[in-house]
């Protein structure tokens, strides 16, 4: 085959490269101090933090997803920055607010709950959706923090810092009624099933343990009956003290007692010398 009768091969033309997907981020496990619910929304995964608040990813009883933006503890103890939050949500469309709390809470931190989101369906427009709230969140905690305020003429001087920024915890928080047990799933139900029939069993064999250590012991006895004695009678007698140089006539009959019990009590009798004896007079 000569030159002239070859063919030239035909290239494909390479197909255009598909727009890269926008990725979602995943949700952060939230952290002890972290308040479980706000609102009617069950919190489910931090989505990003910054010193003015955090972004979480929540959820109602019903299923109604959204994304809520609170400040954190130093700003919401900040008057201006918590007014720069209420601006912020202010300038936001009504449907993209599903809730927030009331802001004269000054004890309590600021948060609001944004949407609307559709149910994940696998389609781009419930990505789509949730990118948008995410992105309306950052917004209103960059209008707290001030970072994306354009700075007119040039840098001097040291840099601008909020006194509060080191104070990144989440702000106070308010649940009631309490979140147990509207917030057990299926497997939380199982655990606390499981939890519950451990303290059974544990229960049961303390008081199987119990039974075995105190079957043979014998019975207590009751303590002796100290018998009391009956019949009796108490007889006091006053011995008088005859006056000075008075004796007792003589011939006085011997006194004595006999109670019914009896022991004989004898009175005091006279002495040899015809006188009573008078204890007074040994001394």
């Amino acid at each position: 085959m000569t030159a002239t009768e070859s063919q030239t091969e035909v290239q494909p033309a390479a197909e255009p490269a598909p727009p890269p997907a926008l990725e979602i981020p995943v949700a952060l496990p939230l952290q002890p101090e972290d308040p479980p619910r706000v609102g009617e929304f069950w919190l489910r995964g931090r989505l990003g933090a910054n010193a003015a608040g955090f972004l979480y990813e929540a959820s109602t009883n019903d299923g109604r997803d959204a994304i809520v933006a609170m400040m954190t503890e130093g700003s919401a103890d900040d008057a201006a920055a918590r007014e720069r939050f209420v601006n912020a949500v202010d300038e936001l469309p009504e449907t993209a607010v599903l809730a927030h709390n009331d802001a004269d809470d000054d004890d309590l931190a600021l948060w609001a709950a944004l949407g609307p989101i559709r149910a994940d369906d696998g389609s781009s427009a419930a990505s789509d959706e949730r990118l948008i709230a995410e992105r309306r969140g950052e917004e209103i905690l960059s209008a707290v923090l001030m970072d994306r305020i354009p700075q007119p003429g040039k840098l001097r001087g040291p840099d601008f810092r909020h006194y509060w920024e080191n104070r990144r915890r989440p702000g106070l928080f308010r649940i009631w009624p309490l979140p147990w047990p509207n917030a057990l799933r299926p497997a939380s139900r199982w655990a606390l099933a499981l939890a519950l029939l451990t303290m059974a069993l544990i229960m049961a064999l303390a008081v199987f343990l119990a039974w075995l250590l105190f079957r043979n012991a014998p019975p207590l006895e009751p303590p002796p009956v100290v018998p009391t004695p009956t019949n009796t009678a108490t007889v006091t007698i006053t011995p008088t003290t005859p006056p000075p140089a008075t004796g007792t006539p003589s011939g006085s009959p011997t006194a004595s007692v006999t109670p019914t019990t009896g022991i004989p009590t004898t009175a005091p009798t006279e002495s040899p010398g015809g006188t009573a004896t008078d204890p007074g007079s040994k001394f």
